[in-house]
C-alpha cells in the first residue's frame, strides 16, 4: 500500500512540474547555445584586432573620402626636397613655403651646417649612451650653459625631444595631491604631460587671466603643488598671454607658473629672447621657461631653464632625460651655433618683426579674418569651414604656394584655417604675391 501511494505521488508531482513548464521551453542543447555564444564573442574580438577597424584610422578614411569628393589631394606629409626656408623644393618645383618654423633662416646656414659637420665628425653620429651613463659630451653643457645664460637664469637641460621635454617635466614633477591649470589652447605635449603625472587637470579660457583666478580660488586650498602651463606663442592663433597678469596671480595663490617658449624664443622681443623680453619681465618671475630647438634654433630637441634645483632634479630623475639616449652632438652644435648667431645678427628678429607685421596689416587691409595674431611670425587667415581650408590650400599649392590648413576637429569647424608661418627671409613682394592669389582663389566658386 505504501509503494503504491508513493507511485501515486511521483505521478501528481510530474503531472504539476509539466503544468508550470512553459510550452516552448524545450531548450536547445547546451553544446548549440555555448557554440552560437563563442562564435559572437569571436566575431566581436577580431574586430578589435584589425587596425582598418581602429577609430583613428576610420577618421583618416573619412578624411580622405572627402577630400576624393572634393578632387583635392591629401595636404600632408608633403616631400621637401632641400632646406625648407622661405622658399622651398617640393615635387621637383620650387614654392613659396610658409609652412616650416625656420623663423631666422639659421636652418640650412652656411656657417650651422659647418658646426653640426664639426660635431658630427668629432663625436661620432651617436653617443650611444643616456648622458648619465656614457652619453655625456661638452656640446651638451656648452649648450645647455647658452641657453641658462639667454634667459639670464641658474641653469637648462636638454632633451632629446620637445615633445617629451614637456611630458617628463609636467609627468615628474606632479603627483595626484597636485593641480595642473592650463590654457585650453594648450600644446598636446602638455597635456600628456599632466595626464601621466595623475594630478588633477583643469582648463582656463584662452588667455583669460580672471578666469584663472576664479579656478585658483576656488581649487587652490584643496592641492599641494599647483602649476600654472600657459604659452609664449601660441602657434595656432599667433597671439600672447599678458605675462605680467599671470605672474602677480601665481604669486598670490603661491603657484608655480611655466611658460612654454616654443614659438616665442627667437621671435618675441626686440633681440628674440621671448616672451619675457616683449614684456620685459625679469626672468625669476617664471619659475619653469620651457623651449624648442627645432625653430629658431634650426636643430631638434627641447629644454628646461630654471634654477639650479629645478634642473638638478630633471637632470637626475625625469624619465624623458634619464633613460633616453643622450641629444646626438651634431643636433646640439647647430642649435648651439643658431644661438650665438641670433645674438650675433639681431637684424633677423628685426627683420622676422618687419615682415610678420607687413603680411597682418596687408591681410587685415584685404578684410582677411587674422584672428587675434600680433603679427609675430604666425598669422592665420580664418576661413570657417573646413572643405573651404582645404581647397584654398590646394588651389595655392597649384600656384606654388606651400601653406598648411588646420581643419576640423584640430580646430572648430567655424575656425577652420590657413595657417602662415613666416621667416625673415620672407620678401614684401613674396607677401604680396601671396596674398593676391589667396584673394583670388577666395573669390573662386
Amino acid at each position: 500500500m505504501n509503494n503504491r501511494r508513493a507511485d501515486i505521488k511521483q505521478q501528481l508531482l510530474a503531472q504539476a512540474r509539466k503544468r508550470q513548464r512553459p510550452r516552448d521551453a524545450s531548450p536547445r542543447p547546451e553544446s548549440q547555445d555555448a557554440s552560437t555564444i563563442d562564435s559572437t564573442r569571436s566575431s566581436v574580438l577580431e574586430r578589435f584586432t584589425r587596425f582598418d577597424a581602429h577609430p583613428g584610422y576610420q577618421q583618416i578614411a573619412m578624411m580622405r573620402e572627402g577630400a576624393r569628393r572634393l578632387g583635392l589631394t591629401d595636404p600632408f606629409f608633403k616631400v621637401h626636397e632641400g632646406n625648407a626656408g622661405a622658399t622651398t623644393i617640393i615635387d621637383g618645383r620650387e614654392c613659396l613655403n610658409f609652412a616650416s618654423y625656420n623663423y631666422l633662416g639659421l636652418s640650412g646656414d652656411a656657417r650651422v651646417n659647418r658646426a653640426a659637420c664639426q660635431a658630427a665628425q668629432h663625436y661620432g653620429t651617436s653617443v650611444s649612451a643616456s648622458r648619465m651613463v656614457s652619453g655625456e659630451r661638452p656640446i651638451h653643457r656648452e649648450l645647455e650653459c647658452a641657453i641658462a645664460a639667454a634667459y639670464q637664469v641658474e641653469d637648462a637641460v636638454a632633451f632629446v625631444s620637445g615633445h617629451a621635454t614637456n611630458i617628463s617635466t609636467l609627468g615628474y614633477l606632479l603627483g595626484p595631491r597636485d593641480l595642473v591649470l592650463h590654457d585650453e589652447y594648450i600644446h598636446n605635449s602638455s597635456l600628456v604631460g599632466a595626464q601621466l603625472s595623475g594630478a588633477k587637470r583643469i582648463s582656463f579660457p584662452h588667455n583669460d587671466p580672471a578666469a584663472l583666478e576664479a579656478l585658483l580660488t576656488r581649487h587652490r586650498p584643496q592641492f599641494e603643488r599647483v602649476l600654472i602651463v600657459i604659452e609664449g606663442l601660441y602657434s595656432m592663433d599667433g597671439d600672447v598671454p599678458d605675462l605680467p597678469r599671470f605672474v602677480e596671480i601665481k604669486r598670490r595663490h603661491q603657484a608655480w607658473l611655466m611658460v612654454d617658449e616654443a614659438h616665442s624664443f627667437g621671435v618675441l622681443g626686440e633681440h628674440g629672447l621671448g616672451l619675457r623680453e616683449h614684456f620685459d619681465v625679469p626672468p625669476e618671475d617664471v619659475d619653469i621657461w620651457m623651449g624648442t630647438l627645432s625653430k629658431s634654433l634650426a636643430g631638434c630637441g627641447g629644454y628646461i631653464a630654471g634654477c639650479r634645483e629645478l634642473v638638478e632634479t630633471l637632470r637626475y630623475l625625469a624619465p624623458g632625460f634619464l633613460y633616453s639616449v643622450g641629444m646626438p652632438a651634431q643636433v646640439a652644435a647647430p642649435s648651439l651655433e643658431a644661438l650665438h648667431l641670433m645674438q650675433q645678427e639681431p637684424e633677423r628678429v628685426i627683420a622676422l618683426h618687419e615682415i610678420s607685421g607687413y603680411f597682418l596689416a596687408r591681410a587685415k587691409a584685404m578684410g582677411l579674418d587674422t584672428g587675434k595674431s600680433i603679427g609675430a611670425a604666425v598669422v592665420p587667415i580664418i576661413v570657417g569651414s573646413s572643405p573651404l581650408a582645404a581647397r584654398l590650400s590646394h588651389q595655392l599649392f597649384e600656384q606654388g604656394i606651400n601653406v598648411q590648413p588646420i581643419l576640423h576637429p584640430a580646430v572648430p569647424e567655424k575656425s577652420a584655417r590657413l595657417r602662415f608661418f613666416l621667416s625673415c627671409e620672407h620678401t614684401r613682394e613674396q607677401v604680396d604675391h601671396t596674398l593676391d592669389e589667396l584673394d583670388t582663389a577666395l573669390a573662386t566658386p
